[in-house]
């Protein structure tokens, strides 16, 4: 019989794998040292450097304070104003220079309504205002 138990007494003969595994690394590193490794350009765009300076940016014109207290009442720039009239006022606010809006800085009480602060975002971002702020009172 070919295989052998230890159980039927006779001699166990097991192959000694430790040459082979030893072969098998040797060519394992032969092989990772002889291929050839292969590379694949990858393509870049690098910014290049340019005779003409940027154009210089506008200062930007000063910020618009928004404020709603705890009564649910909304000031612009400290100025009370209606909620009806508040889209309004961004809008113009966009349209004297789209390209360099004011920052809108938004302030509320902490006991003010959330559904008012959706209703003034909502607004904003239908007048496509694109800086706005949140401010925290001191």
């Amino acid at each position: 019989m070919a295989f052998s138990s230890n159980s039927s007494g006779g001699p166990m003969s097991d192959m000694n794998v430790t040459p082979l595994v030893d072969v098998m690394l040797v060519l394992l590193i032969i092989f990772m040292v002889t291929a050839p490794t292969l590379s694949y350009p990858i393509d870049v765009n690098l910014p290049q450097r340019s005779v003409n300076p940027p154009p210089q940016l506008k200062e930007p014109p000063p910020p618009i304070r928004l404020r709603i207290d705890a009564s649910g009442q909304v000031f612009w720039n400290d100025t009370p104003q209606p909620m009806t009239a508040i889209q309004n006022m961004m809008e113009v606010e966009v349209n004297r220079d789209p390209t360099n809006q004011p920052m809108l800085e938004i302030d509320t009480s902490n006991d003010a309504d959330y559904g008012l602060l959706a209703k003034v975002l909502a607004h904003a971002k239908n007048a496509q205002m694109e800086k706005i702020g949140f401010v925290q009172a001191d």
